[in-house]
């Protein structure tokens, strides 16, 4: 278990997220709760994060992704290399899954999602348009 891993209850579909490490398991309904490993995603996939460079400090990270009732992004974050910054929004039904980052980006981010089917999915070769 590591610093910003994220883990779901498949009873009541609670997600939780480390925010420090410690001993132990995650426990939701009387049950462990599953770790949800990243699974790191290519171009042509809807939960690529595309990226467009609007200055030398924000981007806008957007997504092809549908956002219905049955399959969406719950949320996005960015977050830096070291972990050590996360900027994290959600989203409702039917708005646009995009993110304004507001950073000195020269140490680098990468982006990770969460769908609603998909679990976790993170873009970590970042290419700015």
């Amino acid at each position: 278990m590591e610093k910003l891993d994220l883990f779901r209850c498949n009873i009541c579909k609670n997600v939780a997220q480390i925010a420090l490490t410690g001993y132990g398991k995650l426990v939701c309904c009387n049950e462990e709760m599953e770790h949800l490993k990243d699974k790191e995603v290519n171009k042509e996939d809807p939960h690529y994060a595309h990226i467009e460079k609007i200055s030398d400090k924000e981007r806008k990270i957007y997504f092809n992704h549908e956002m219905t009732e049955k399959h969406r992004i719950e949320f996005i974050e960015a977050i830096s290399l070291d972990n050590k910054y996360v900027k994290r929004k959600y989203f409702s039904i039917g708005e646009k899954p995009e993110l304004i980052l507001k950073c000195d980006c020269r140490e680098g981010y990468y982006i990770r999602v969460y769908c609603n089917i998909h679990n976790v999915c993170t873009t970590k070769n970042i290419e700015e348009n």
